[in-house]
């Protein structure tokens, strides 16, 4: 860094990112996730990229995303970019939300065989390719999971509940949450209630996978400890669901699979 130009690279892409983030401290969050910003002329390549997502009618709150969360996609090469933008706008995506920029990212982040593979991966959990562009729009860092994570959701949501993979389709950040910690304690509550007869037996993967904490307490522990008062002990400890198939034979009287 000392050896670039105070005048001519370090105050221009200082103040350039300044001028999209507003903010110091998201400009130092900028400069610190890419050091291209400092150590090579990037300024430019990255004014160039800025004006095309502005010409396609992004807002400035998605361009400081993108340039705040990875603004090694502003400094990519403008040739790259300006493919990425149009595959992304052909797939169907609003540039006037964050989802547009997030595409960008991933699009550019993954090499095609990369893109083919994953498509292998769905493919044997029964998504045709237009099943998983269908999910890539509606959650793009999807694609950037790693193989074992989407095996062991798909796995577990697929055999282990029984639920077709198409509910992960209508729902894919699902496939972002962690199994161990959100996934199974919170399934396991779930299919208690069930074997009760105590919620509709048509929920959602999103519907008590995606709401916070506290929402998920009040309407699917606290609201039925009446009824089975082991619930908060059953989510707390993060059983799996073969302790919960034996608990479950002590609480309901019956078996969950």
């Amino acid at each position: 860094m000392l050896r670039r130009s105070l005048k001519n690279n370090l105050i221009p892409c200082y103040d350039f990112l300044k001028s999209l983030l507003f903010e110091n401290e998201k400009v130092i969050t900028a400069l610190g996730r890419s050091q291209r910003a400092l150590l090579s002329n990037g300024t430019k390549t990255m004014v160039q990229n800025i004006a095309l997502l502005r010409e396609v009618g992004a807002p400035p709150s998605t361009i400081s995303f993108l340039v705040t969360r990875s603004p090694s996609v502003a400094f990519s090469k403008p040739s790259k970019f300006v493919k990425a933008v149009q595959d992304v706008k052909e797939m169907g995506f609003d540039p006037s939300k964050v989802a547009f920029v997030q595409a960008i990212l991933v699009v550019l982040s993954i090499k095609k065989p990369t893109w083919e593979y994953k498509f292998e991966i769905f493919r044997r959990w029964g998504w045709s390719k237009e099943d998983t562009h269908l999910a890539f729009r509606r959650f793009p860092n999807f694609m950037l999971l790693s193989d074992e994570k989407i095996t062991k959701v798909m796995n577990f949501v697929v055999n282990k509940l029984g639920r077709p993979s198409t509910d992960i389709l209508m729902n894919p950040v699902v496939l972002n949450l962690s199994l161990e910690k959100r996934i199974i304690p919170r399934c396991s509550v779930v299919q208690i209630l069930l074997a009760k007869n105590l919620i509709k037996s048509d929920l959602s993967l999103a519907t008590f996978l995606l709401p916070n904490e506290k929402f998920f307490l009040e309407k699917f522990v606290i609201k039925f400890r009446d009824n089975v008062p082991q619930l908060l002990s059953v989510y707390q400890t993060k059983m799996d669901l073969l302790d919960v198939e034996i608990q479950s034979k002590k609480v309901c009287g019956t078996e969950l699979f």
